[in-house]
């Protein structure tokens, strides 16, 4: 299951994280993003002990979306050690999600 992450404690979920983090920017009414949201739910489940996995409402956290660019969603964004590892703009499979994320915990 995805962690919902906001302005107020990403730092402290995702930039604190020992663990890599992915975070999906999304909005409620982006179509794209209710399609991976089960996907992400699935890799967070399946990968609880070894990364986590977050989700960001653009809409009701503008201070974390503007800080990143945020400009088209969904994005998904891939931290280990806090910074910025790899991206995915756009929706894609499971497997490649997986694959950015294993490449991490190399």
């Amino acid at each position: 299951m995805a962690i919902e992450v906001t302005d107020k404690n990403f730092d402290e979920v995702v930039i604190k994280s020992n663990k890599p983090v992915i975070v999906d920017f999304w909005a409620t009414w982006c179509g794209p993003c209710r399609m991976i949201a089960p996907i992400m739910d699935e890799i967070g489940e399946e990968y609880k002990d070894k990364a986590v996995v977050t989700k960001l409402d653009v809409d009701k956290n503008p201070r974390t979306t503007f800080k990143y660019g945020i400009r088209n969603i969904p994005a998904v964004f891939f931290f280990k050690n806090g910074q910025i590892a790899d991206k995915q703009i756009g929706t894609t499979s499971k497997s490649k999600f997986i694959a950015k994320l294993e490449a991490l915990l190399k």
